[in-house]
């Protein structure tokens, strides 16, 4: 099922499946990476992910965030900020529109980041937490001048950055120098799965590591052979999502 959600002026366009009906007991959402969308492609990790979620019985919302995908706005007004208004407007929809009384909150890459902050904002919303390949190095990135092998100056930040065709505000990298992804995150109590590729080149292991030491109820797994994306040779998807299942039957 199509929806959109309106957020101060934006429309946000998402996908409500695996139910035939909108009120539901527990819903995953699912959060995309910088530049990426809700996964139309088959094949992609997002729609793999919901569509073994699906099979198993729990409803789920993906949707592209503002400038991305059908979403409205501008890509180079884009921020991990604007992305959490996104993700707060997208709970609040769940929590008042679906009813969920389980909300589980799915993040790859940069809505790795964006879903650590909610849930350390609304520690006593999110039920469980799941973060892939979380980029919280693109803090360290910012403050090097660095995105993605393009460098720019972080002393003068110029008001636009094209990486790979996508034109990037310079907002978004001033913002993104001072974020407080852990501090903001550590403040979550509940249950966190960390999943990182040790082959991942756009994000380092090292995000996830820092995670694991703020997070008081986690576990960490390093999958041998994967990449950002979380595949690789061995069917390393196929783990992810075992992993996944397993961490969202328990203590239901």
């Amino acid at each position: 099922m199509e929806i959109t959600i309106q957020r101060d002026g934006l429309t946000l366009f998402g996908l409500l499946e695996g139910t035939d009906r909108i009120e539901n007991k527990e819903i995953a959402v699912l959060m995309h990476g910088f530049k990426g969308d809700l996964g139309y492609r088959k094949g992609a990790l997002l729609d793999e992910l919901v569509q073994a979620l699906n099979a198993a019985g729990i409803a789920t919302i993906r949707f592209d965030f503002n400038g991305c995908g059908k979403s409205g706005g501008r890509f180079r007004d884009m921020t991990v900020l604007s992305e959490i208004l996104d993700g707060l407007k997208i709970i609040d929809y769940v929590r008042h529109v679906i009813k969920a009384q389980k909300i589980y909150l799915i993040g790859h890459s940069q809505g790795g980041v964006v879903a650590s902050m909610l849930a350390g904002y609304l520690p006593d919303v999110i039920d469980k937490l799941i973060l892939l390949a979380p980029a919280a190095t693109l803090k360290d990135d910012a403050l090097k001048g660095e995105c993605q092998g393009v460098v720019y100056d972080p002393n003068h930040i110029p008001d636009t950055v094209v990486i790979d065709g996508f034109t990037v505000g310079g907002d978004y990298f001033r913002t993104a120098q001072t974020l407080p992804i852990y501090e903001v995150a550590e403040n979550y109590w509940g249950p966190v799965l960390l999943i990182h590729g040790a082959l991942d080149k756009v994000v380092p292991p090292l995000a996830s590591e820092r995670y694991n030491a703020v997070y008081k109820n986690k576990r960490y797994y390093l999958l041998e052979g994967a990449g950002h994306n979380l595949s690789g040779e061995n069917n390393q998807r196929r783990t992810v999502k075992e992993l996944i299942d397993s961490f969202l039957r328990e203590s239901k």
